[in-house]
Parts: C-alpha cells; structure tokens; sequence
C-alpha cells in the first residue's frame, strides 16, 4: 500500500503507536505531547477539540521508522535511497484521487498546529508543494511551511534559489501567479523523496514511485493541473500571487526562531479531503523533522563523498548537528592527505555543513563518544584543523552572517598520522568477550 493509512496500520502492528482518544487542543497541547515522544513512537491524535479531523505527528522519528517507509533496514537506508534517484520510474495516473470524496473552501477546518509561544501563529509543518517547472516541462515537489492568513489564504515559506522558488520568479517575470498544489497527509515515502534536492528537472515523485516498489498512483487536479499521490489525505490547489508577501518567522532545524521574512502568498482555490482525514504534523527542529530533512542529504553525500574518494566507508550527520549543520565521515587511510581531500569533498557536497570529522575505519562515525575519543587520541590541533573562512552557509545558523549567507566552516583530521607507530593506536580487545553474558554467571 501507497498511503499514509498503510503506513500507520504498519507501526501500529510494530507497537511503535501511541493512540490518544482524549480531546486535545491544536493549540500547544498537540505540540507538547509530540516532544514527549520525541524520537520514540509515533502518536495519533483521535479527538480534536478545534477540527474534525485526526492527527498524526512523529511518523517517521526513528532511523527505524524511516526505514520501514521504504521496505528497507537501517543498514541499507542510503543504497536503498540512491537507487531510487538512479532508477526513478514515472508513476501511473488514475482517473480520480480518493481525496476528492470532500470539497471545502474553508482552510479553517484544518487541525493547524500553533507549536511554540513565539511564532506568529500556527503552521503547516508537513505541506508538500507541486508545481511546473517551465524551464524543463516537469513537475517539482517540495517542502515548505504554511501559516494561514484567513481562510482563503496562506504566507509560503521559500528558500531563495531552490526549485519552487525559480518558478515562482519566472511566473512573476512572465507577469504571471504560480498555480501549485499542496498534500498533507501522503506515505512517508512521498515526504522522503519530497524532502531531496534533487537536480534541476527531475520529479521527486518519481523518486517516490521507486521507493514504494512502483506502485504509487497520481491523480491530476482539475484547476492547477498539477498531479499528486491519488491517495493523498488532504488536498489543496490554487496559486502563489505574483504581487502579495506576508512577513512571518518560525522555529527551524536548529530548534530556534528564524528571523523575519517577507514571503509569497498562497490563495485557495480548492481543498479537498478523503473521509475520516489524517492530517500529517510535523514537530519543527525535533526528530522526525531533522531526519526528514537530514537523512536524504546524508544518502546524497555517501553518494557522492564516495564517488570522489572511493576508501569512504560512511557519512553520518549527526545529531548534534541537527542531522544538518556536522558530518562525520569514516575511511580507510592510505595516505596522511586523505582526510583533507574528503573534507574538501564533503562541504563541496553540501554546502549548508559548518563542521566535518573525518575518522578511521575502526571507530563508528554514529557514536558521538567514539568520535570524541578519536578527537582525544588522534587529532592535534596544529596541525589537522582545518579552517575556511566566509564561505557560503546555512541561512539556519544564528551565529553565521545570515544577511549574506556566509560562515566559517570548521574541518578535521581525527585520524591516526601514518608516520606513527600503528600499536599505539589499536583498540585493545578481550577474546571472546562478544560471546560472554554476565547472566550466565548471576
């Protein structure tokens, strides 16, 4: 199965749901409990005393859960990804989607979330957006925050220079408003490939057909034409204006506030629903979202990290990063250059990282107190820091020129020097302590 539905029946089956069927508010309430559960199990919202609707939130939370929304194990989540990219095959489209057993006009009806007390009001966390790219003749989809103005209308929040953000401008240069569509509430495999920069003309749902073994099915909207997953929860369609902005702020990846941004406006043309919709919210700067976001650039940089130096073991973004700001690269040393090449790659790869560690082979890229030990026992700070100043960064990074989108990036060679004695730096082993259990003695 293709749907959000599916996807909940099947972590339901896993224990990894919590059900709550006492009445909660969108206001805070929602937001507080999902944080309880951060990166645990995912939680489903019955009663809302603001909307008809349920809710789900914390979907895919765990390295887990991400996994399982695209039949593959933890193991292999990138080379799962990666050939997705490779093999992307056009979904079929059918002749009407289930989302259209209801129509409205109203956005109100919507179970919006206010999250945090200095937003501006509360946000849909986990819209996708579709629509046109003219310069290719494909369709675009993408993630980005809404935050309802009345009924009718929503501020976009757009990231200068990506791909809804190109259209958008050659809509406006050509005179013309952006007619796009929006889903809430689709597999979360949608949402993965939604959330990947893919290149310039490519269709990220595609990508998503791939994951989801090619069964995924679209359906075309009769306003914007854009075509969506036909069993999508939620459905809206209309077009971003050419000559209205809305300034708006909200809490990113990092967990802090942005700084405040004129954004276009979306205005409602249609919203459609299935019965007993599900809407998808997404708890900003907490662990579904960083993996969401995080977790299709870390399968794009072991792609690419290991293109250009092929002894890359693994890249983890970790999570005092926030899955976004610091990679951890594993490798096998040949030469005591090496680590600088593969930072150089890695912050080529991704240009939003302000931190990389590159470590040997026999410590875990993932475990954070193993990197430190390779910090303490093989890294010297005269010598293997490397250090990039007024570089293109993240916009997300309170501390970095954010005006001009220019920070300083940090890069280090936590590996063992090869001019020095190989003993001195093994991890010592006890025999057979792997097939010991002290339980067997208690």
């Amino acid at each position: 199965m293709t749907d959000l539905r599916s996807y909940i029946d099947q972590i339901k089956n896993l224990n990894q749901l919590h059900v709550i069927k006492k009445k909660v508010s969108t206001k805070y309430e929602i937001a507080a409990l999902t944080s309880k559960v951060d990166g645990t199990n995912a939680i489903l919202f019955k009663n809302i005393k603001e909307s008809k609707f349920q809710l789900v939130a914390n979907l895919v939370g765990t390295r887990g859960r991400f996994a399982n929304a695209i039949n593959a194990e933890e193991s292999n989540i990138h080379e799962k990804v990666i050939s997705a990219i490779k093999h992307a095959k056009k979904p079929k489209t059918v002749s009407e989607g289930k989302f259209m057993e209801n129509r409205s006009q109203d956005l109100s009806i919507l179970p919006i979330v206010t999250h945090f007390e200095k937003e501006p009001g509360p946000f849909i966390t986990s819209s996708i957006i579709y629509t046109v790219n003219q310069e290719k003749n494909t369709q675009n989809s993408s993630f980005h925050r809404l935050l309802p103005l009345d009924k009718t209308h929503f501020s976009v929040r757009m990231v200068e220079g990506r791909h809804l953000h190109r259209s958008f401008l050659y809509a406006k240069e050509h005179g013309d408003d952006l007619k796009v569509a929006i889903t809430v509430g689709v597999h979360p495999a949608v949402s993965i490939a939604g959330a990947y920069q893919a290149e310039w003309g490519e269709d990220e749902l595609q990508i998503a057909n791939t994951l989801l073994g090619n069964k995924l099915t679209l359906s075309k909207l009769p306003y914007s034409g854009m075509k969506v997953p036909s069993n999508a929860e939620i459905v809206m369609e209309g077009k971003i204006l050419k000559d209205k902005t809305h300034k708006e702020w909200m809490v990113e990846m990092l967990r802090t506030y942005d700084f405040k941004r004129e954004q276009p406006v979306f205005e409602l043309e249609n919203l459609y629903f299935r019965n007993n919709a599900i809407f998808h919210d997404i708890l900003s700067g907490y662990s579904e979202h960083r993996l969401l976001m995080g977790m299709p650039i870390e399968s794009k940089l072991n792609r690419d990290v290991r293109k250009s130096f092929p002894r890359t073991k693994k890249v983890v973004m970790s999570d005092g990063g926030c899955n976004w700001l610091h990679a951890v690269v594993q490798i096998t040393k040949k030469r005591d250059s090496d680590a600088k090449k593969v930072i150089e790659k890695t912050f080529a790869a991704h240009r939003s990282l302000k931190m990389v560690i590159v470590v040997d082979n026999d410590i875990d890229p993932s475990n954070a107190v193993g990197v430190e030990y390779a910090l303490a026992t093989r890294f010297q700070a005269d010598e293997d820091l490397i250090i990039i100043n007024k570089v293109r960064g993240s916009s997300l990074d309170p501390s970095s020129d954010q005006k001009n989108l220019l920070t300083a990036k940090l890069g280090i060679d936590a590996t063992r020097p090869l001019s020095k004695r190989a003993e001195g730096f093994e991890i010592a082993k006890i025999p057979n302590e792997d097939k010991i259990s002290l339980k067997d003695y208690l």
